[in-house]
């Protein structure tokens, strides 16, 4: 955006929030779909392991072994799902601020909003990155929180209706 055309302050304008959220260490991650299930795998593994002591002091679970297992394998999905959805949060909001055709601003603080009509030419550009580096983006994060539902939501059906 041109500085003298353009009132929104700097570090409120779009493509500079999406430029910032993509050097930002933790909103990366998605970047190649490969890594960001990496990583959520070691969360995962990392949180099993810890579910697994915690659970290893409950009395109930020293009876079956099964149900302790898999109670931490199931529980310990937490983690991981909550860093998807504050991922798919970060990245839906620089996605809406990118295709919306206004842009809204604070100029010195919460009291002062304002709202600037996007020239046809930044809408265009910022529409493109929307879809080309965001939109990917965001489904990969779709489609791994379904997985990770999925998987959450089986859990807690087999614990609701078994008894094992």
């Amino acid at each position: 955006m041109s500085e003298s055309k353009c009132p929104v302050p700097r570090d409120q304008q779009p493509t500079n929030e999406f430029i910032e959220l993509s050097k930002s260490i933790f909103f990366s991650w998605p970047k190649t779909k490969k890594s960001l299930i990496l990583i959520l795998i070691k969360f995962w593994v990392g949180t099993f392991v810890i579910f697994l002591v915690i659970s290893s002091g409950s009395i109930y679970f020293k009876t079956s072994l099964l149900k302790y297992i898999l109670l931490s394998f199931f529980s310990s999905l937490s983690i991981p799902l909550l860093i998807s959805i504050k991922l798919y949060l970060g990245w839906n909001h620089i996605f809406k601020r990118l295709s919306s055709e206004r842009v809204e601003y604070e100029e010195s603080g919460w009291y002062d909003g304002q709202i600037w009509i996007k020239p046809l030419v930044l809408k265009e550009k910022e529409s493109l990155i929307a879809s080309i580096e965001v939109k990917p983006i965001l489904k990969n994060l779709i489609q791994i929180l379904s997985i990770i539902s999925i998987l959450a939501l089986s859990g807690i059906l087999l614990f609701q209706y078994n008894n094992f």
